[in-house]
């Protein structure tokens, strides 16, 4: 049953689930989380967003294992959240089951397709939540929300007992308030020991992703360097081209180059490529999880997302094999750039959270920067976090770190150390004018 709207429409049910054993030495004790609606819980329809996908579908046996783990560390599931239909979206608005309120911004989208479960931790209606991020699901809305989004390295966190959208990409993500709780729900989901932060070797600005910002690019990146400076010093930060760099260290991406796959002038030409590569790849994981039941069934999807859909089930796959190529060249590519302790700085996405029912293409340079954006992490598999910056136009404004694959504890614990600098940054950012 939909859950009440006045839990800022974030919940698709409500119910409780205990931890077995509970125990104040657990390190989740006293805390409640919630779920997205494409988590598998014993005994429930997992929905995936849409009517018909829960009326054609059992009961699950079995609850996901990334859900058991937060509960064997003492946390308290309230409930379900609501989510775009299929994972296919990073705008959070659902035509069935409606588009939870973003608790920054009640006029603009939450971000998807982990919408309510980043409104319920905004809103202050559990202290964490779940969510999946495939091409953008955990980034975004906790960009939009204003509040701390972790997507992890890509196959380090089971993604058992959650529906899949797109295997090369599917992650288990979590949204948190403040990096204390979000370290503590990544200790337990990685599976890692505590740990004290390690120093950065370098933190590399790319300055061209900057350049991508709707809004003034010294609002966003000035508060991260000059918390960075203050915190380790300015000796480690370094500013790059990325774009210029991706280009010439992988090279299975002149294909998507030469063949005009960047249909724009408004982003990044490699970057943009990457986003192609990551589409396509979705497209065809997707048709190949779920092609069948849509093609059977014909279900009712909202604008946009049934595009989306249609154009997956298209997808014939032919350059499968180069996606999995531009990958497996992206990651060894970033890793030899960023070392053991490098951090990569981005904007998490271009701009302020769009307008609620912005036309789909009026949207269209958004969303190419966005994937643009979102494309490095995706396709490279490395782990990212979206850091809240407080408020710019009365709007929530974010800024990205990225670590290399297998880096998450290192980055949670950098987070948690930076805390303290980017909020007396913030503070005086909201004083200036840009």
């Amino acid at each position: 049953m939909r859950a009440m709207a006045s839990d800022h429409g974030a919940f698709m049910s409500k119910f409780r689930l205990q931890p077995s054993k509970p125990s104040p030495a657990l390190p989740l004790d006293g805390l409640t989380f919630a779920i997205k609606e494409i988590f598998d819980v014993e005994g429930q329809v997992t929905g995936f967003g849409n009517p018909d996908w829960a009326r054609t579908h059992s009961a699950a046996c079995s609850t996901a294992p990334s859900v058991l783990a937060v509960l064997e560390a003492g946390a308290t599931c309230v409930g379900n959240t609501v989510m775009d239909e299929m994972a296919y979206s990073i705008n959070g608005e659902n035509k069935h089951y409606g588009t939870p309120r973003n608790p920054c911004a009640p006029d603009r989208v939450p971000g998807g397709s982990s919408s309510g479960s980043a409104v319920a931790v905004g809103a202050m209606l559990v202290d964490f939540s779940l969510g999946t991020d495939t091409g953008g699901s955990v980034r975004v809305p906790s960009s939009f929300c204003g509040i701390y989004g972790f997507r992890p390295s890509h196959d380090v966190v089971s993604t058992s007992g959650v529906i899949p959208m797109a295997q090369s990409f599917d992650t288990v993500g979590w949204f948190a308030r403040d990096p204390k709780v979000l370290k503590k729900v990544g200790n337990v989901l990685l599976r890692s020991p505590q740990v004290d932060y390690v120093r950065p070797s370098q933190v590399i600005i790319a300055e061209d992703c900057f350049q991508l910002l709707s809004i003034p690019s010294e609002r966003v990146a000035r508060v991260l360097v000059k918390s960075v400076e203050r915190k380790f010093g300015g000796h480690v930060i370094k500013n790059t081209t990325l774009g210029d760099y991706v280009k010439d260290s992988v090279p299975s991406l002149d294909c998507f180059l030469s063949k005009g796959c960047v249909e724009n002038s408004y982003n990044i030409p490699s970057l943009a490529s990457l986003s192609t590569v990551m589409r396509l790849l979705q497209r065809y994981e997707f048709k190949n999880n779920h092609g069948e039941w849509v093609s059977t069934v014909k279900p009712n999807l909202g604008p946009g997302i049934s595009e989306r859909v249609q154009e997956a089930v298209r997808e014939t796959g032919e350059m499968a094999e180069v996606c999995h190529l531009v990958k497996k060249e992206l990651h060894a590519a970033l890793t030899a750039f960023l070392g053991d302790h490098g951090i990569l700085v981005i904007p998490t996405v271009p701009g302020h959270p769009p307008k609620l029912q912005t036309d789909s293409s009026t949207l269209e340079v958004f969303r190419a920067k966005a994937f643009g954006l979102l494309s490095i992490a995706g396709v490279s598999g490395f782990c990212q976090v979206s850091i809240p910056l407080g408020m710019y136009e009365n709007l929530p404004v974010s800024v990205s770190l990225l670590a290399k694959h297998g880096s998450d504890a290192f980055l949670l614990s950098l987070v948690e150390a930076l805390y303290d600098c980017l909020r007396e940054e913030i503070f005086i950012a909201e004083k200036t004018s840009y």
